[in-house]
């Protein structure tokens, strides 16, 4: 009793210390409840899970005695039920029909986006259809996305327009493999029920032509006028948030160095048009005796720096990321009027609540991940009072001033690609060397020099005068790419790894949380779980064998450590986003020409070794329907079987069968074999409801290989 005693004092003492950091952790609670609800397979484990976590809260207020311990634990319970509910039910208000399969129809449709994707020669068209011309699906898809080729887009075609079409649909696509990217989850909050490709001729019933472009196509289309290629593309990006003129190449190479978080309208961008406007506003202001002599020129530059973030944010699409870089820009504007300290965790934690309440399902995305972290561990880190004392201002010489200036800009850079990594290696399986040196140069770069230039150019076009102004932004964008290009041909510029188990990345984060959010010496324990977790994801192996859905792509180990496919013909998003997940940057190589496999137009068998043991692999790879004996007398002398056809019920190999009824229960699979381990795309009893929809795909009609004479 007495050592419960002191035990409940340690922790009132504690709790008492760190009172000024308990509210940081209500959003981290409302967002674990979040998460939660997407790692529960079935709403009888969402309610108990919720039941529980109310239980937890009500013994926290029975047995706490009004401490400070049982308040806590009482919040963070009702916060953790709230955020499995608030999702829950915003999944089921996002309800829409889901295309119950592929086909092809002809429907009339409103226009309700319009996004040009010149780099790719397509146009992507988020259409509202009002009409089935011919028998309608059923269900009905209410919001559909289609891909249109720009020679087959008719001239005029804007938002609002009434069109008629042919197109080729399917339903919202899951993961090809475990660890990709889930695009039915994304499309069922978007309300989005069918994608695919639109087929000419497109016809405009009503409505279009240039004055019924909006003011971001219109924008866009006069960027790509004054600075062609990707220069314009990234220029586009940061006027109007429109990515589509930007190359594959070149997109790839702001990825691999760390430099694609400039094309997304984020926190740096809000940040500059707030800084550029309120810089204005406070000189113009100033010239009036009147208003200096009040002190009221700072306040009256907020108002104006607030404006110009909501236009900047409606301008630029109000995509998720851009509202909650606003709600954080117009937070900070607040404080700063009220007097207060503009940029504390206390703001962070504010903008994190926001979003977890307005868009919890934006939780479990990298987008969110990533730019809270990274806004999390800059301010974290200057907070330190080390670091703080280190980095303060003082009265020195330019140079050491240069030099303090780069080394907070380094140790900054440095200290949030090691925050990020885990993040990156979750949802995109590669991790950065050099994006922190990229980024001291590429983000002054962007916001003193690129983003002013571009806004002059546009100021100045009002009056011809703006083509210096392009000029000299071109130059900026190509010393941009340059840095891009060069950052991600370096060697060793990114490290792939395969897809981290989500307990070792959940551990990291907890551990990551936890050291950022103390101030106390009890947030050294963050790096236990942050270290279980880091070795947890580096002793995981990469996978032996990928399977696709669809059962048409295998992708495999061989002996040399390589990556070959089944199919020479594969489509390069196919091979990279096998090669991604598999944890390989080298592209794929033909299994055909493999040693250890053997291959017919119809089939491949090939030879592992792995655990000790020799592991024979078949799968089949032709439309072609093998002799039916030959079929189950290679079953019978095959470890595993894979075939994107239901194989005969006499196959039967001597551990696994993965064929069209298997997958379709199944999803993608991946498995190692030294360790016998099996993941899915699926798990039993999964009820969330882009799962619970999905209809696997229409059987291939099957055909006999005619006897050669």
């Amino acid at each position: 009793m007495a050592l419960q005693t002191l035990a409940t004092l340690a922790i009132e003492r504690w709790l008492e210390a760190e009172r000024d950091q308990l509210a940081l952790w209500l959003p981290v609670f409302l967002g674990a409840g979040v998460i939660l609800w997407f790692a529960l397979p079935d709403p009888r484990a969402w309610i108990a899970a919720i039941l529980l976590a109310l239980s937890v809260a009500a013994f926290a207020v029975a047995l706490g005695r009004g401490g400070r311990a049982g308040r806590s634990v009482a919040i963070a319970g009702v916060a953790l039920a709230a955020g499995m509910a608030l999702v829950w039910w915003k999944a089921e208000q996002a309800a829409a029909p889901v295309l119950p399969r592929a086909m092809v129809v002809r429907f009339e449709a409103r226009v309700e986006r319009v996004q040009p994707l010149p780099a790719r020669g397509l146009v992507r068209l988020t259409l509202m259809p009002t009409r089935w011309l011919d028998r309608a699906p059923d269900p009905a898809p209410t919001r559909i996305r289609v891909n249109l080729a720009l020679a087959d887009s008719p001239a005029g075609i804007a938002e609002g327009a009434i069109v008629a079409m042919r197109a080729r649909l399917m339903p919202p696509a899951p993961p090809a493999v475990p660890g990709a990217y889930d695009f039915a989850r994304v499309a069922w909050f978007d309300g989005l029920g069918a994608t695919g490709r639109g087929l000419a001729p497109v016809t405009i019933l009503s409505g279009g032509g240039s004055e019924g472009e909006g003011l971001r196509v219109r924008l866009s289309r006069h960027i790509h006028e004054r600075l062609e290629g990707s220069a314009g593309g990234i220029a586009a990006a940061l006027a109007t948030g429109d990515t589509g003129a930007i190359t594959d190449t070149d997109a790839e190479a702001m990825r691999r160095s760390g430099l694609a978080h400039l094309l997304s309208v984020s926190g740096l961008h809000i940040t500059a048009a707030v800084g550029i406007a309120m810089l204005l506003a406070a000189r113009l202001l100033a010239l009036s005796p009147r208003l200096a002599l009040t002190g009221q020129v700072p306040v009256l530059a907020g108002l104006v720096g607030a404006a110009a973030a909501i236009g900047y944010t409606l301008l630029t699409g109000s995509e998720v990321p851009t509202i909650r870089s606003c709600v954080a820009a117009l937070l900070v504007l607040g404080a700063m009027a009220l007097g207060r300290e503009a940029v504390t965790l206390r703001l962070v934690a504010a903008g994190a609540f926001v979003v977890a309440l307005l868009w919890p399902e934006s939780l479990i995305g990298p987008s969110f991940q990533l730019s809270f972290a990274a806004v999390t561990t800059i301010v974290a880190l200057h907070e330190h009072p080390a670091v703080r004392r280190w980095f303060m201002k003082r009265d020195e010489g330019w140079g050491a001033k240069l030099l303090r200036e780069g080394g907070s800009l380094l140790l900054t850079g440095l200290v949030i690609e090691i925050a990020l990594m885990p993040i990156a290696v979750y949802h995109f399986h590669r991790a950065g060397i050099y994006g922190a040196v990229a980024n001291i140069v590429a983000i002054p770069l962007t916001t003193f020099v690129v983003m002013p230039l571009e806004a002059l150019a546009l100021l100045f076009d009002a009056a011809g005068l703006g083509m210096p102004f392009w000029w000299l932004a071109g130059k900026a964008l190509a010393l941009l790419l340059w840095i891009a290009r060069t950052t991600a041909g370096a060697p060793g510029s990114v490290t792939a790894l395969p897809a981290m188990p989500g307990g070792a990345y959940a551990l990291m984060a907890a551990g990551g949380l936890w050291l950022a959010l103390w101030r106390t010496r009890w947030r050294r324990l963050g790096t236990v779980p942050l270290a279980i977790g880091a070795s947890w994801a580096l002793a995981t192996p990469a996978p032996d064998l990928l399977v696709t859905g669809d059962g048409r792509h295998v992708a495999v180990r061989t002996a040399r450590g390589d990556l070959a496919v089944l199919r020479d013909r594969a489509g390069d998003y196919v091979r990279g986003m096998l090669a991604e997940n598999a944890g390989t940057e080298d592209d794929p190589l033909p299994l055909s020409d493999q040693p250890d496999a053997t291959c017919s137009r119809d089939a491949c068998v090939i030879a592992r070794e792995a655990g000790g043991r020799r592991w024979r692999i078949l799968a089949t790879r032709s439309g072609y329907l093998p002799p039916w004996r030959d079929m189950v007398e290679a079953c019978r002398a095959a470890d595993i079987a894979i075939s994107d056809r239901r194989l005969p019920a006499a196959c039967a190999p001597r551990w696994l069968r993965l064929d069209r009824p298997a997958l379709a229960r199944s999803g993608g699979v991946a498995l190692t074999l030294a360790t016998g381990r099996i993941a899915t795309v699926r798990s039993q009893g999964d009820r969330h409801p882009w799962m619970a929809t999905a209809v696997p795909p229409t059987p291939p009609r099957f055909r006999t290989r005619p006897a050669r004479r």
